[in-house]
């Protein structure tokens, strides 16, 4: 999955990228206004650089000084940018970009309009303005569970699952554009009807796009691990994350995670624990012997990097840093591998070089 996906390596910011992958229905709570601007305050990145102003020729912008700063754009009071959530904070995500060419760019061209939610931007070309609601009922045609996929990557986790469930609805969030598109020939090719993808900011999505309440389930699988102790600030799920997930999510709903990283897989134990809406729907399962984190602990499987041995004192080039080995886990609180999750490349490739599947899933109560 992109944002998603247990990349090694970070691949280089792109220009304007913006900040950081039931059968009862009750209608969605009303969101008051400014609601959420405070979760999203750390969840944010700096603005792409504003456009030359209606009132401003472009003759005139060419003529500033370099490095002579330019007027801001103007923020309507009350929305979320009125509330300083767009200041350079930590992302959850590298933009890895945004060309299109071949079959990409004619499937992005014919299928957009049909199968990509058409999001009004506020500050960023990821961003979505805080008045936009998104109407699934209207979008689909009818009233059906929604399943919300962070993360999708090139859309084969969210095309099968919408292939084997007609009856269930499905929305791919994504920034990586090529990753939009080739999930747009997957719809087309199939014949779906059941799945639209959205190019934004998934923090976004979840605090305002999204109407409270209605959402059946959230899917994170294989997020970017930021591997690194100074990047797990990065990392998409912290608490306010999963406050946001909350939101968004019906009460019963749930919310399902999977990494093929320990470091992480217990990053997102130890954060969901801390919340007090959820609970594990696993707790206390798999542990000790049977434990994942035991038997990558005891096997040290991630101590290699591509399959090869690291070289003697020398941290793992991609990980450097994956957690405290304590022999035994005894907290455990693994879910078995979600059944409705088809193998996607990524899970593939970290199969191929012995690492250890964790799936952890909470219901919001």
């Amino acid at each position: 999955m992109s944002g998603a996906g247990s990349k090694g390596k970070a691949a280089p910011q792109c220009e304007g990228s913006f900040c950081p992958p039931v059968e009862a229905w009750s209608a969605p709570a009303p969101r008051l206004p400014g609601q959420n601007s405070t979760i999203l305050e750390g969840m944010s990145e700096s603005p792409e650089t504003p456009e030359p102003s209606a009132a401003q020729s472009p003759d005139t912008a060419a003529e500033s000084a370099p490095g002579q700063p330019q007027a801001p754009r103007p923020v309507t009071p009350g929305t979320q940018a009125s509330f300083g959530t767009y200041g350079g904070r930590p992302v959850s995500f590298v933009r890895r970009g945004t060309r299109l060419q071949g079959r990409r760019q004619v499937a992005w061209e014919e299928h957009s309009d049909r199968w990509a939610v058409d999001v009004p931007r506020h500050i960023a070309n990821t961003s979505v303005h805080p008045d936009y609601v998104f109407d699934a009922e209207a979008e689909f045609g009818r009233k059906a569970p929604l399943i919300v996929e962070i993360g999708s990557g090139l859309g084969d986790a969210v095309c099968h699952a919408a292939e084997e469930n007609p009856d269930w609805d499905f929305l791919a969030v994504e920034v990586y554009t090529p990753g939009l598109a080739n999930t747009m020939i997957k719809i087309n090719s199939r014949g779906l009807k059941n799945v639209r993808v959205v190019e934004a900011n998934a923090p976004e999505v979840l605090a305002t796009m999204l109407p409270a309440g209605s959402v059946s389930e959230v899917w994170v699988f294989f997020p970017d691990p930021w591997h690194k102790s100074r990047h797990h600030k990065r990392r998409l799920i912290q608490p306010e994350f999963a406050e946001l997930v909350a939101t968004a999510l019906q009460p019963g709903g749930l919310f399902r995670v999977a990494t093929d990283w320990s470091n992480y897989a217990v990053h997102v134990r130890d954060v969901m624990t801390g919340s007090d809406r959820f609970v594990n729907l696993h707790d206390g399962e798999r542990r000790g012997p049977e434990s994942p984190l035991t038997q990558v602990w005891q096997s040290g499987v991630e101590s290699l990097v591509g399959g090869a041995p690291v070289k003697e004192g020398r941290a793992p080039v991609s990980t450097e840093h994956t957690g405290p080995n304590e022999g035994v886990d005894e907290t455990g609180g693994w879910a078995p591998r979600f059944e409705g999750r088809i193998r996607t490349s990524f899970e593939n490739k970290a199969h191929e070089a012995g690492r250890l599947i964790f799936d952890l899933c909470y219901r919001r109560l």
